[in-house]
Formats: structure tokens, C-alpha cells, sequence
């Protein structure tokens, strides 16, 4: 059952896949992970294919931005970066990096020190991703940052501070931290802080000033990022949550329909939409489902197309040529008919081991980024192949982050470096 009603608001298009998008937000254009792009790279070595590498200020999880040829990424340091050294909490510093992509050298780097208070690192949460795991925004003219209790931070283009604000007075802490990533809507930066105040919170992207606020009380262990879906009175923002799926009205706030989905205690994927279609998936256990964007109130019964017993824990899937595709954490590469639902494939992926990063689709190929065992290339076609494994062999830190598209080249981030892959 539907139990509360929440606002979000996203921008970018409905369509994602044009190659001089700019990959301006966490998996692109519409968050789809998609790109038109062609000519991108196959194989690639510590001798052969990197265009370029820049040593990170830091750690982190989160994803490279581009904006022209400007790509940014966050970062943190000074504690919990050695598990066997996990340093002192007073010394964390969270970062907003800005990278020249034609020269590979760091622009500006803006540290920031954590206010509000942070999660200890401890357990299997924080170990695991740390303390720069939302993907920043960006619309070309400013840079958006969230480092969860800390708040949001805006900076130009030139690294200019332009504002900061709190999600909440009091915010909550949780053992996993911080994940979901920041979204754009005409004037508005809008903040999923679910895990923090269990609420979504809009900001002014000029001033910074809270605009809205939209309790989620009940809804606190999604780490998703929401996208856009085509709506029966205009754009619906489409959030994958924890046992529901919702349409919002960006503009409003208002719920337009909801749709019940899988049982699952936390939602880390992020939804896609194809041809009017939102697919989306959850936990190990919680499965895939299909759903006609659009719709009004519940929309469980007249709504759903097909159901699926396989999900994901934490990377996000793509739709390419009629199929939906992912590889789970546990580096398990799946295929399923976008019409049907059926299972075309499931095979796991030799060497690939933990797998964080969500599947980026472009130019036939299929880029899955392991957190250990390198980058695997697998045709993006309903038969199984790997056709490359690509291991960085002297940088030994994970790779967790999700690839960037920048012209014909990919962007990786590890804890160390970030690369640009290609010619």
C-alpha cells in the first residue's frame, strides 16, 4: 500500500541518447546510461589506450560529470581511505574536483570540512563506498555537490563558491551513508535525502534558498536517483523506492500515480525509461519490473507489463535494442526481452568479482566496471560475450564509480586516479 507522498523534481530531456549531450549528471542524459557516442574505446592497458590520468585529491565512489570540457567528480581524504589506518574523523575533508578533459590536469580542487557530523566508518557500510558517493550536477554554468549531513554545495565553473545550505537542522545518520545523487529542474536543485531526513528537498540553483520541502517519513533506506518518464499531463519523475514506484508532478510536487512493485527493505538501483516504458529493479531478492510511464492514482493493476524474479543490489540496468541489461554486485551479467520479461541470459562474468558500478551502453558494447578485477566489454547484443577484460595493472585501488562518456572516450574514476580512456 501507499503509505506517503513525496516531491521530487528532476531536469534533463526524455530522450538520452544524443551524443553531444553533455554527460552532465550520474549515468548521463536522463540518468539512462546511454550514449550515441561512436568509436569508443575496446581495449585499453597501462601501456595502451589511456589518453590520460590525474591523482584524485582523494577516494570516492561517485561518478565523473562533464560539462564542455570541464568533468568534475568528489572525493574525500584524511580519514577512513586505509582500512588498516582509518586515521581521525577530525581530519575528513570532502572534495569538489574540477578536471581540464583536453589536458588531464586538476583546474581547481575546493575542500570542504564536514559539518552537522558524520557516520563513523565502521561495519560493511561505509567501508564499502565512503564519504563521496553522490554524483555531482552540473547545467554548464555551476557545479552541484551533495555530501549528505554537510549539505549541498554550488560552486562556478571557475570554482567560485556561490552557496551551501543543510537538507535538515537535525539530520539522521545511517550506517551505508550517503549514495543517491542530485538532479536539476528548471530553476531548482532538488536534493533525494531519504537516508538523511527522509525527505526530498528543492533548492533555489541560484541562491541556494530552500524552495520546497517534501517529508518522506517511512521511506529512509533508498539510495536510487530518480529520471523522467513521459506523463499523461507532462514529465512525471519517476522514483524507485523501497516496495513502490511513484510518478510526480516535477512542477508541483504532487503525487500523480503510484504503483506497487517488489518487496525490498532498500532500493540502491536507479530506474530507466524506454519508449514509455520505466524498467526497474531492486535487491538480490526483490526483482524486475516493467511499467507503463503515465497513469493516474494506483495504477498497479492496469499499468504493469511484466514482472521478473531477477534484481540487483546496487548497479542500475540499460535498455539497448529491445532488451534490458545489467550485471549485479556480484558480477552476474543479465538479459532479459524488454516486452516480455523473459529471461534471454544469465551468465556470470569470469574474474569479474564485486561489481558496484552500474553498465554504461554505447557504440554496440556493453562497458561493466568491476570494483577489483578491471573493465569487461561485453557485446550489447541477446548473446553472451565478453569481447574484452581491461585491467588497469598498476593502480591496485577499487573502481567503483560508473564511466562517464566524453566525445569518443570514456572517463573512469578509481580511489587514485581518474582516466580518460580512448584516443
Amino acid at each position: 500500500m501507499h503509505r506517503v507522498l513525496i516531491t521530487f523534481v528532476l531536469a534533463l530531456g526524455l530522450t538520452s541518447r544524443a551524443a553531444s549531450e553533455d554527460w552532465n549528471r550520474f549515468r548521463g542524459p536522463n540518468g539512462l546510461g546511454v550514449t550515441d557516442a561512436k568509436n569508443l574505446p575496446e581495449r585499453w592497458s597501462d601501456s595502451s589506450g589511456i589518453a590520460w590520468k590525474v591523482r584524485l585529491p582523494g577516494s570516492g565512489t561517485s561518478s565523473p560529470i562533464v560539462a564542455g570540457q570541464r568533468t568534475f567528480v568528489t572525493a574525500y581524504s584524511g580519514y577512513g581511505t586505509d582500512r588498516s589506518e582509518v586515521g581521525e574523523l577530525k581530519d575528513l575533508r570532502q572534495h569538489v574536483v574540477c578536471v581540464d578533459a583536453r589536458a588531464g590536469k586538476i583546474l581547481w580542487d575546493r575542500q570542504l570540512t564536514p559539518k552537522n557530523g558524520v557516520t563513523l566508518y565502521k561495519g560493511i557500510g561505509l567501508p564499502n563506498h565512503g564519504y563521496a558517493s553522490s554524483t555531482p550536477v552540473t547545467d554548464g554554468k555551476a557545479v552541484y555537490a551533495f555530501f549528505g549531513r554537510s549539505g549541498v554545495f554550488a560552486f562556478d565553473l571557475e570554482g567560485k563558491p556561490l552557496w551551501k545550505a543543510t537538507v535538515a537542522k537535525n539530520p539522521r545518520s545511517h550506517d551505508f551513508g550517503t549514495a543517491s545523487s542530485l538532479v536539476l529542474f528548471e530553476k531548482l536543485v532538488i536534493v533525494p535525502a531519504a537516508v538523511e531526513c527522509e525527505a526530498v528537498v528543492a533548492f533555489d540553483r541560484a541562491t541556494g534558498d530552500e524552495v520546497w520541502r517534501a517529508e518522506a517519513e517511512g521511506y529512509g533506506a533508498w539510495w536510487s536517483t530518480p529520471v523522467f518518464a513521459p506523463g499523461a499531463s507532462g514529465k512525471d519523475l519517476v522514483c524507485n523506492v523501497p516496495d513502490e514506484m511513484w510518478g510526480l508532478n516535477p512542477a508541483t510536487g504532487k503525487l500523480r500515480w503510484h504503483a506497487e512493485t517488489f518487496s525490498a527493505r532498500s532500493v540502491s538501483p536507479s530506474p530507466v525509461v524506454h519508449d514509455g516504458v520505466i524498467y526497474a529493479i531492486a535487491g538480490r531478492r526483490g526483482g524486475s519490473i516493467a511499467l507503463r510511464a503515465g497513469g493516474k492514482r494506483d495504477i498497479t493493476k492496469s499499468h504493469v507489463v511484466w514482472r521478473g524474479e531477477s534484481g540487483s543490489y546496487v548497479p542500475s540496468p540499460v535498455v539497448v535494442g529491445g532488451h534490458v541489461y545489467w550485471v549485479d554486485d556480484r558480477g552476474i551479467a543479465k538479459c532479459v526481452d524488454a516486452k516480455t520479461g523473459e529471461e534471454v541470459y544469465r551468465e556470470r562474468i569470469e574474474e569479474a568479482g564485486l561489481v558496484y558500478a552500474s553498465v554504461v551502453a554505447g557504440d554496440g558494447k556493453l562497458f561493466c566496471v568491476s570494483r577489483r578485477g578491471g573493465t569487461f566489454v561485453l557485446d550489447a547484443k541477446p548473446k553472451f560475450r565478453v569481447v574484452a577484460r581491461n585491467v588497469i595493472a598498476s593502480d591496485e585501488s577499487q573502481f567503483n564509480a560508473s564511466p562517464a562518456v566524453i566525445g569518443d572516450r570514456l572517463l573512469l574514476r578509481s580511489d587514485r586516479f581518474l582516466y580518460a580512456i580512448g584516443k
